[in-house]
């Protein structure tokens, strides 16, 4: 019996737009155009054809309105690639940007494509107002609830055994469990800022952003929307530590969490051969990566787990990342997971450049801004491994270790 040989999967590029605070710069454009716009210039830009792409795989996680009903496939049509192409929408939450990534690379590598588009898309400004339908006649007992983030129309069932903690409340239990002091979060969330603006300073973040013309009204020009929008580089620890927390006795606030944003990510994944073929070099391999639950209450610490399998399935482990990657859903949830994972606190290779504490964190689309940042830093360091992760709601993390090439 012939034994299958399990292809490699690589980065060849990857572009996103800029992201863009709640209500703000980006706040007039769908989804689908933003997730097209980034498509339409990441591919055009590279020698591959069109044709050649065997399917767009996208993250999005609220999926209630101007993304419903496969947002990717949507996308991939309106920016000009061939209806021959397929595409599919991946929703694992906040990790959804990640999971599209390793769905992609799990088809190069069992040989079901040559060559896939990954990424994710969020629009958290244009999340609509949903309203539950009657249960009978002349029903006036609807549940009207937001979509921008967390649950709704919870099942009672599952709220009766694993409680119906909101996302900060889940960082708030961490930091009780684990001992992490406000303190130390408004540190961690004024060190995310200074990277970030250190690194948009040195101009990193201009080689990943895909700049945006939004219009304005008929009397103006269209505005190009080229930074993001969300970073706050004033956000000191004195200024951090003056914010009231969003719970008595939590540590968690405004400023040492992530932001509510909107943003579209994507990256070019195939295999050597489709490269070798149109001339482009990869530029990192996904050598591996997991997936892990953890309680609901806790949902932050499932990059711990996830990271951990993902390091078993590469044969490596945290000594040989030159980065550790954790999305910063909140200060309190990194910190858990550094501690769980033994690392310290203060160590360098954590976050280089900030975090979504910092550039933001439209849901669908972050995973996927990880990986592309990443890779970018290991080739400006010289750096080899990286592990990249993120929490997930309802206690989940996805993780993956990623190898820069030469």
């Amino acid at each position: 019996m012939s034994q299958n040989i399990l292809s490699e999967a690589f980065i060849y590029d990857g572009g996103r737009s800029p992201f863009g605070r709640h209500a703000g710069a980006l706040s007039s454009v769908r989804p689908d155009d933003l997730l097209a716009h980034v498509i339409k210039a990441v591919v055009n830009r590279n020698s591959f054809k069109a044709e050649d792409f065997e399917d767009v795989v996208m993250g999005n996680t609220n999926g209630a309105g101007e993304d419903c009903r496969n947002v990717a496939r949507f996308a991939l049509l309106e920016a000009g690639m061939p209806h021959t192409t397929a595409g599919i929408t991946v929703n694992r939450l906040c990790g959804s940007g990640l999971a599209a990534t390793l769905d992609a690379a799990r088809g190069v590598k069992v040989g079901e494509g040559d060559l896939f588009l990954a990424g994710g898309v969020e629009s958290m400004s244009r999340a609509p107002i949903v309203m539950s339908k009657a249960h009978s006649a002349f029903d006036r007992g609807q549940t009207i609830a937001d979509s921008t983030l967390g649950a709704r129309f919870t099942n009672p069932a599952y709220s009766n055994v694993f409680g119906d903690d909101t996302m900060p409340q889940t960082a708030d239990n961490i930091a009780q469990d684990l001992g992490i002091s406000r303190e130390d979060s408004d540190v961690f969330a004024a060190g995310s800022q200074s990277k970030y603006e250190a690194a948009r300073a040195e101009g990193f973040f201009s080689g990943e952003i895909i700049p945006i013309e939004v219009p304005q009204g008929r009397k103006k020009p269209p505005s190009v929307i080229d930074a993001d929008e969300h970073p706050r580089p004033a956000s000191s620890v004195k200024v951090l530590s003056g914010l009231r927390s969003l719970f008595d006795g939590g540590v968690v606030t405004a400023g040492n969490a992530s932001g509510i944003n909107d943003g579209a990510a994507a990256l070019i994944i195939g295999n050597r051969a489709i490269g070798e073929k149109c001339g482009v070099r990869p530029r990192a391999r996904i050598i591996a990566g997991g997936v892990a639950g953890v309680e609901p209450r806790v949902m932050g610490l499932g990059p711990v787990f996830a990271i951990k399998k993902a390091l078993a399935r590469a044969n490596l482990n945290l000594g040989d990342m030159d980065i550790i990657e954790i999305n910063e859903a909140f200060a309190a949830q990194v910190l858990g997971c550094l501690k769980m994972l033994e690392v310290d606190f203060k160590d360098t290779r954590v976050n280089p450049n900030g975090g979504a504490i910092a550039v933001g964190h439209p849901l669908g689309a972050s995973g996927a801004r990880i990986a592309l940042s990443t890779v970018r830093q290991l080739e400006r360091t010289g750096g080899r491994y990286a592990a990249i992760s993120l929490c997930i709601g309802i206690g989940q993390g996805v993780a993956a270790i990623i190898e820069r090439l030469d």
